[in-house]
């Protein structure tokens, strides 16, 4: 049985481990394994991740019978609280297929009413792209942006239009 639960810096090693364990799988067919642990070794460290929930980024676990298997994190888009950003979301790749994904991107849209947008950001290249898109996201923008060390994040910024009630 799933269960998602919300998550603070108690968690961090479990969304540490978590992402080391994605990142090499999800990305191996679009990023060079140097840029792999650049953005893991950036990204997913203790302090960035202790920071990112200080600046009101909200994560939660979700968990097959008391078990992690995906993490997601999300926040207002700025100002603006009728929009929210999916900063991440990440399941476990013998948990996908299994609606974990779906279930994930529901408890957010909840979470986030009365919000009205949910964006997030996926690499042009990312097959995962094909789940947002039947999730009902769509593109509305391209964008590259530069994360150092001369690596790029070439993305669609990508939409759902949330209705609540």
């Amino acid at each position: 049985m799933l269960t998602i639960k919300k998550a603070g810096t108690e968690a961090i090693p479990v969304i540490r481990e978590m992402a080391h364990a994605i990142w090499p799988v999800a990305y191996a067919d679009i990023l060079a394994p140097q840029q792999i642990e650049y953005m893991l070794d950036k990204m997913y460290n203790a302090a960035t991740l202790q920071q990112q929930m200080q600046e009101g980024q909200q994560f939660v676990l979700a968990y097959d019978a008391d078990v992690p298997v995906a993490f997601a994190a999300y926040a207002p888009l700025g100002d603006n609280a009728l929009t929210f950003k999916l900063h991440k979301i990440y399941i476990l790749p013998n948990q996908q297929g299994r609606g974990t994904g779906r279930a994930l991107i529901n408890f957010i849209t909840d979470a986030i009413a009365p919000a009205t947008a949910l964006r997030l950001n996926v690499n042009r290249h990312n097959k995962a792209r094909f789940f947002y898109e039947k999730a009902g996201f769509k593109i509305i923008a391209e964008e590259i942006l530069d994360i150092g060390n001369g690596y790029c994040m070439d993305d669609y910024v990508m939409e759902l239009l949330v209705k609540h009630g």
